[in-house]
């Protein structure tokens, strides 16, 4: 994911209501917004539920990650100096790593600068094994998946995928699956041995996919694309797409709720997309909520089961120069977190 904040979203006249009716039973809704402030462009929100954390880094004049308590949404912390697009955090050794250039390790409960790795790449997204005590830092550019050691950062390989990733997931059976944006598909690769298995075409029914979720006891992908406005649903051990269901304009995330057997996509147009899962065969648009335009990313909270996403205001795009892409300006102190449950 790029810091598509500072974007004009995509096809913003695409609202809500054409996108699906929302069925008798679907009772999600937004709970709370807490308008918290601060200067910077944002990309991912990470909440760690055992913590009780909520980070978010920003990527303003010098670049910090913020850090809010994940019950009340007050904020306990920064990591200062540090511009990245989002962080994660391994609860066993309380170590966390920020995606930026070079990787930042700190540690969770003081919020210091353990060190920097530089990975190569330009890390972006990714992913936590808390199993294996394993983050996976995702890049567009090669090498696209560096593989760290949470214990100590130590590089422990890297993988070339040969598309740009964007979300990825595992199956806690031995498989690392990510969306390919750039290539329309979903790359497997063999977790013991860091080498790609397979890969999934999913172009014929969409593509430029940027969310990607799992189910993973019942191994069933929700890639989530911008090209068709769609979600295709994967079979993750043959690649067989089993579904595809309408969903809002400008995807940047799915998460799935194994509590709740639900899909859950944001969209840059103002809103989310509820897929339900009633059986491994059987899938359906549950809701569509109405969020504000440009929370296109989100964390799922296990604890509450609550979505959390983030936006903010923007002013008129300035005149573009000739071969150049205008961006409005983020209005100061408009950045606000959003909670979206029952």
């Amino acid at each position: 994911m790029n810091l598509r904040i500072v974007r004009p979203a995509l096809a913003l006249a695409v609202l809500a209501s054409t996108v699906v009716p929302v069925l008798a039973h679907a009772q999600y809704k937004i709970l709370n917004t807490y308008k918290v402030g601060g200067d910077g462009g944002w990309d991912y929100v990470t909440a760690d539920s055992a913590a009780r954390r909520l980070y978010i880094a920003r990527s303003g004049a010098q670049g910090s990650v913020f850090v809010y308590n994940l019950d009340t949404f007050a904020q306990v912390g920064t990591i200062d100096g540090v511009s990245g697009h989002g962080a994660v955090v391994d609860d066993s050794n309380h170590h966390g790593f920020v995606t930026s250039k070079a990787v930042t390790m700190f540690d969770s409960e003081s919020l210091k600068v353990i060190k920097t790795i530089d990975t190569g790449g330009n890390p972006d997204g990714f992913l936590l094994d808390p199993d294996a005590h394993r983050v996976y830092i995702l890049s567009h550019s090669s090498p696209n998946v560096i593989v760290l050691d949470t214990n100590d950062g130590n590089i422990l390989g890297k993988i070339d995928l040969g598309g740009e990733p964007e979300q990825s997931q595992l199956d806690g059976k031995g498989h690392l699956y990510i969306d390919l944006e750039d290539k329309d598909a979903i790359a497997v690769v063999d977790t013991a041995s860091l080498k790609v298995t397979g890969k999934y075409d999913i172009s014929s029914k969409g593509g430029g996919c940027a969310g990607l979720g799992m189910d993973a006891k019942n191994g069933i992908l929700f890639a989530s694309c911008r090209d068709k406005h769609n979600m295709i649903i994967v079979n993750a051990a043959d690649g067989k797409i089993l579904d595809v269901l309408p969903e809002g304009v400008g995807s940047d995330g799915v998460v799935f709720n194994p509590a709740t057997m639900e899909a859950f996509s944001t969209q840059g147009d103002g809103t989310l997309t509820i897929v339900k899962e009633n059986s491994p065969t059987s899938f359906a648009v549950e809701q569509t909520v109405t969020t504000p335009q440009r929370a296109r990313t989100l964390t799922l909270d296990t604890k509450t089961g609550h979505i959390i996403t983030a936006t903010a205001d923007f002013g008129p795009a300035p005149a573009a120069q000739p071969g150049q892409r205008s961006r409005p300006p983020m209005l100061p102190g408009t950045f606000r977190i959003i909670v979206i449950g029952k």
